[in-house]
């Protein structure tokens, strides 16, 4: 566990601070592997998880739902057959918010524990 996992969300409104160029390269450091990928102008984070057959990777999107759902924060979500693509961004802020790192962080976790990952 890290101590960005441990830490929760805040409510994020519209006019909620999206991290600075200074935030967003220290927690890019405690995420490995999360692309940042931007779409109409909206910065997200974005990883693909590898599963053998869809029956984890679906039980893998339960299992993200669910933590999403804890900390009413909701990310962007494709399963497919053998993988999950995972993307995390405020949309009330319309970009990166310390909230997005935090539950980036909770899907490691959950992807550490998940049967059948490759």
């Amino acid at each position: 566990m890290t101590a960005l996992s441990q830490a929760h969300c805040e409510a994020c409104r519209a006019d909620a601070p999206k991290v600075s160029e200074a935030e967003l390269a220290e927690l890019l450091k405690q995420i490995p592997d999360w692309n940042i990928e931007v779409r109409d102008g909206i910065m997200q984070l974005e990883k693909v998880y590898r599963f053998k057959n869809f029956r984890y990777a679906l039980a893998f999107t339960n299992a993200v739902g669910a933590i999403a759902e804890e900390e009413g924060h909701h990310p962007g979500l494709l399963t497919e057959w053998s993988k999950v693509t995972v993307t995390w961004w405020s949309h009330e802020a319309k970009g990166l918010h310390r909230n997005d790192f935090i539950m980036s962080a909770r899907t490691d976790e959950v992807a550490e524990r998940a049967e059948g990952r490759k």
